[in-house]
């Protein structure tokens, strides 16, 4: 029998079998749609949450502060190893315009510091630091070795804080992670288990294909069929049900986090997870077929 041949009796047995077993199919499929829906939901909360996190973070910035009669040949070569090192923006800050942007910052009570006779606050070099240079391993490092020049007197880049948000950020996504994890082995379960029904009921068929020489090959590929469309099925009614949440509740969770500016989802979903749905519900519903063929056949 040629490829061909071979597809088009595998592909029609799977078809013939969930027309045979109509219920045992849905319950497969809804389970792995449940499955896939919430692994949706997680990669746009993820989305949501990076996003959030950059607008809490702002603009992460590095201080550099100097000692007093630091040279500007020393400034300038201290703003190109910063930027090179970190890919940020370096800008030397005098003590008028730190002075000034304080005044600023207090309000009225700022106007006092412009009666002061000398100006405390020293030279400083600032850099602001891209998404990527964030980490704070890497920054501590890099703050540690800065301080260890000698017209250097203090390094600040709001270390408690960064390092909380991190964790948070982290703490949550494995979170998301495992919980995947626990709803992927939980659909493989129930997938198999339904899929064992529908092999039972076929179990005559089966008997007498392996009595007249069929191979374990032939027997598996039918149900492995089963398993990938219904796979591609549960991956299509996920598509459609995080589509129409976009829709019609991303506007209100965006009028609801408008106030940290970072919106809801927006309508319909990222191309990457759809592709990203359809590939995980075909492997959990392969899975599950191998599974299930292995237990109840024992071929």
């Amino acid at each position: 029998m040629s490829v061909t041949a071979s597809l088009s009796y595998f592909s029609r047995t799977a078809l013939n079998g969930i027309v045979r077993s109509p219920f045992v199919h849905v319950i497969a499929v809804a389970s792995l749609a449940i499955a896939l829906v919430g692994f949706g939901l997680a990669r746009m909360a993820s989305a949501q949450l990076d996003r959030l996190m950059l607008a809490l973070a702002g603009e992460v910035e590095m201080t550099v502060y100097l000692e007093p009669g630091t040279t500007p040949d020393k400034m300038a070569e201290l703003q190109q190893a910063l930027s090179q090192r970190t890919g940020g923006q370096t800008r030397v800050v005098s003590p008028a315009e730190a002075l000034g942007r304080l005044s600023k910052e207090l309000g009225d009570p700022g106007h006092a510091l412009t009666s002061l006779e000398e100006n405390p606050l020293p030279w400083s070099v600032e850099v602001t630091l891209p998404p990527l240079a964030r980490e704070p391993e890497a920054l501590k490092a890099l703050a540690d070795r800065v301080r260890t020049l000698p017209f250097v007197t203090q390094v600040d880049y709001g270390q408690e804080a960064l390092e909380r948000l991190t964790a948070i950020a982290r703490a949550l996504k494995l979170g998301s992670l495992i919980a995947f994890v626990l709803v992927f082995l939980t659909a493989i379960v129930v997938v198999s288990a339904t899929l064992q029904l529908a092999i039972y009921s076929r179990r005559e068929d089966i008997e007498i294909q392996k009595l007249v020489g069929a191979t374990d090959r032939f027997v598996r590929a039918p149900f492995l069929i089963e398993g990938l469309l219904q796979g591609a099925v549960a991956a299509t009614l996920a598509c459609g049900a995080l589509w129409a949440f976009a829709f019609f509740v991303g506007p209100k969770l965006a009028a609801l986090f408008s106030f940290l500016d970072v919106g809801g989802p927006r309508p319909g979903i990222d191309p990457r997870l759809v592709l990203e749905l359809f590939g995980i519900g075909a492997a959990m519903g392969l899975l599950g077929s191998v599974v299930a063929v292995r237990r109840f056949l024992r071929v």
